[in-house]
């Protein structure tokens, strides 16, 4: 079977690295791709929001399913077209997408369903907005309701800070994304990464994972979109994992099919595990960057064959998913400057080296200049490493990133601290 990967990070390249070891597979295109998906697929020079070009080369190059990696051609109806052209697709329709596409989407259904998730409010204009922050005590959350790639979301710590958010929100800081807010009640607890595939009827647990969203390490300095994770999360015990199920995923998978827009793909569930039990924060259409890099490492089955069962929806008649019960954890390599402005050009070596002893290196924003691996993005890098706790699969991450030559790069030394520092207790 012919397949065709859309995106170009370090979440594609794992996919790309998972589907390729499919028995299933006789080519394996990538648009655009980036040097290091080259390694497992044909580079094809599509743009991922130019839906027609894509549905085209589909039909031409008769492709049997496709894999759409991020959140922006889902929002914008690629599945739809590529669906309405006859083409096997993992991943939402534009309806069914809104799941990620509006905060305030979500908010309502997990409202109709009885989904236990942050008391909110939503609002259109500033006044109102303004008016209704009386309503909330401090911190309180401030979202804008579209997408606004991992940066629409403030923990407002005072009054002042809020209200500076919501100017900036509806001045047009965030584009689009900010024409409408989500005001929200601030949870207490850990937060934690669920994911589960549906194809639209049928829905079954696909692991969990925690990721780092901090620049800074102890979890300080700005929010990015993920310094690194590992997987599984230990805090989500298969108890709490079968809640998130009952409570969370089914719900909204029948109510997205009661509301005529059944969901297919996975569903990426951002949870905080609050002391009243699992609470949604925020649902992502698509697989996580980079809880992707520690989740394909330890799926022991042939994804093709899964993403085939989500799209042909027979989801029922099929084993759940085995994972490995060792760890993976990934650690970025990201560019002088992120999450600002990085600094891109920066020479890259060692990377052959790093994956000597079982690591595996995903190239997340790279380009090649000259034959010379160079970064090319704010996150540039993802080493993963694996061991029988996280404790082994973060020496593993981090003598495999020893081993890379990035001057002009930099990561965090504490990815999966928390939980080291917790197994280190159990002793």
């Amino acid at each position: 079977m012919k397949v065709l990967l859309i995106g170009s990070g370090g979440r594609e390249h794992a996919l790309a690295w998972k589907l390729a070891q499919s028995p299933r597979l006789t080519k394996l295109y990538a648009a655009p791709g980036n040097p290091g998906i080259a390694a497992c697929a044909e580079l094809v020079d599509l743009d991922p929001t130019h839906i027609e070009a894509i549905v085209a080369f589909a039909r031409d190059e008769n492709v049997g399913l496709v894999v759409v990696g991020p959140e922006q051609p889902l929002v914008e109806g690629l599945a739809d077209r590529l669906r309405e052209d006859g083409v096997l697709v993992f991943g939402p329709n534009k309806a069914a997408a809104q799941l990620e596409g509006s905060k305030g989407f979500t908010k309502d259904l997990c409202a109709r369903a009885g989904i236990p998730t942050a008391a909110y409010a939503r609002f259109s204009n500033l006044p109102s907005a303004q008016a209704g922050l009386a309503g909330f005590g401090l911190p309180v959350v401030i979202k804008a309701d579209g997408l606004a790639a991992g940066k629409g979301v403030v923990i407002a710590q005072t009054e002042a800070e809020a209200q500076a958010a919501l100017r900036d929100m509806f001045g047009g800081s965030f584009g689009g994304a900010g024409a409408e807010v989500v005001i929200e009640e601030f949870l207490e607890g850990e937060e934690a990464s669920f994911f589960a595939l549906t194809d639209g009827r049928a829905a079954i647990p696909f692991g969990s994972a925690q990721d780092h969203k901090r620049v800074g390490e102890g979890d300080t300095g700005p929010n990015t979109g993920g310094m690194g994770a590992y997987s599984p999360a230990p805090v989500l015990t298969p108890a709490l994992q079968a809640q998130v199920m009952r409570e969370i995923i089914l719900p909204t998978v029948r109510t997205m099919a009661n509301a005529g827009m059944p969901y297919s793909g996975v569903l990426y569930a951002g949870l905080m595990l609050t002391a009243d039990g699992p609470k949604l924060i925020e649902y992502n259409a698509r697989f996580g960057d980079p809880e992707t890099q520690v989740l394909m490492p330890r799926f022991e089955g042939d994804l093709i064959e899964l993403m085939l069962a989500v799209a042909e929806e027979r989801l029922a008649n099929i084993p759940v998913p085995h994972l490995s019960p060792r760890v993976a954890l990934t650690v970025v390599m990201a560019a002088r400057g992120y999450p600002g402005t990085p600094e891109k050009g920066g020479d890259i070596s060692g990377i052959k080296m790093a994956e000597t002893d079982g690591a595996i290196v995903f190239h997340a924003g790279t380009a090649l200049r000259d034959d010379q691996l160079v970064a090319q993005g704010g996150r540039v890098l993802a080493v993963t490493g694996t061991g029988a706790s996280v404790a082994e699969a973060q020496a593993a991450a981090y003598a495999a990133i020893d081993r890379i030559t990035f001057p002009s790069g930099f990561c965090r030394r504490d990815i999966g601290w928390r939980e080291v520092a917790r197994e280190k207790a159990q002793r």
